[in-house]
């Protein structure tokens, strides 16, 4: 049975899946039984299609790479342009939504409404998208739930690192009672540099140059970014409800090549560590920087690398280490979402 598929959002994430969907098709269908169709695409600024019968990846793809918008993908019969994201999630057949858009992360929006939409319409959503899961997981969860369809949210951690369904899947029958984790590229990027002699400044204009950084870094090197993921965490793998404003915030902005000589002289090393600690019924969460023990697993993870140490009661210490970002990284994360799906185990 074919699983059809709209995409909100052709940018990076979106482009990266559609090449994995092309490449992979035929060892997807036979090893997982997996045979996926992306019907309809409607991206804000480069246009929109819809073909029930599924849409020619590689035309699209190319109708972007040449001129920067679906325009020139050509004429066929029965396909449909010009419809907006609403219309694309109620009005195609698309089985699940693949959110992608560009997502203000301080309200969630247009993702939030775009998950209410699609479960109303009996529609699955798959997403890499941090702002519905951090500032609405417990409404869309029951939404997700009243509406019998699934909600799959691994890349919102880790991208493609399987943060969220290794302590879910693997790590099953532990407590976990600690959570620990570099969570933010950009920072331990800025923070490996600065270790290496370069001043903050020198050290971000360097990230913002390679593309790890934005023009305005805030949401990164002030921890907001790893905020919303620590909140994930606490919900989902500690399974208690918390909302953004509950997780302390500091940042790496202030520290100074005088701090960096301080921890290389203690025989340490600093980082911005997300944390969850379970405390009976509740969660106690900080972002902040610390100044690790260079035999601490996280010291060892450098440049732009992800890393995050669950301490479990039963495994002891598991620490996973990967990419956090990434075109193909970031589309395997909403492939894997949306194959366990297809096997009806998310």
């Amino acid at each position: 049975m074919t699983h059809r598929i709209a995409l909100l959002g052709f940018g990076v994430v979106g482009q990266g899946l559609a090449e994995i969907l092309q490449d992979k098709s035929e060892s997807l269908r036979s090893v997982f039984n997996f045979d996926a169709k992306i019907v309809a695409i409607s991206d804000v600024m480069k246009g929109s299609l819809y073909d029930p019968k599924g849409l020619d990846l590689s035309l699209a793809l190319q109708a972007v790479k040449e001129t920067g918008k679906l325009d020139s993908y050509p004429e066929t019969p029965g396909l449909v342009r010009g419809w907006d994201s609403f219309q694309t999630i109620r009005e195609s057949n698309a089985d699940t939504v693949v959110e992608i858009t560009f997502t203000d992360v301080k309200t969630g929006q247009p993702a939030i409404d775009h998950c209410k939409a699609a479960f109303e319409s009996k529609k699955n959503v798959v997403m890499s998208n941090k702002g519905p899961v951090s500032l609405a997981y417990q409404e869309l969860a029951e939404l997700a739930k009243k509406n019998d369809v699934r909600w799959g949210f691994e890349g919102t951690v880790m991208s493609g690192t399987p943060a969220l369904r290794m302590p879910l899947s693997s790590l099953a029958g532990n407590s976990i009672f600690e959570i620990r984790g570099i969570l933010n590229g950009t920072t331990n990027y800025i923070l490996t540099k600065m270790e290496e002699g370069l001043s903050y400044q020198d050290a971000l204009s360097e990230a913002q140059a390679l593309g790890y950084a934005e023009a305005d870094p805030t949401s990164d090197v002030e921890g907001y970014d790893a905020q919303y993921k620590a909140t994930i965490l606490a919900n989902i793998v500690m399974g208690i409800p918390m909302k953004r404003e509950e997780v302390e915030c500091e940042g790496i902005s202030h520290l100074t090549e005088e701090d960096i000589e301080w921890a290389k002289s203690e025989g340490k090393r600093w980082k911005l560590i997300a944390k969850c600690i379970k405390d009976g019924d509740k969660v106690i969460a900080k972002v902040g920087p610390e100044a690790i023990p260079l035999t601490d697993p996280l010291a060892g993870v450098l440049g732009a690398q992800n890393a995050i140490t669950y301490d479990c009661d039963l495994a002891g210490p598991i620490t996973l280490i990967g990419a956090g970002a990434g075109r193909k990284e970031t589309g395997f994360s909403i492939l894997i979402d949306l194959i366990n799906i297809n096997r009806d185990q998310l």
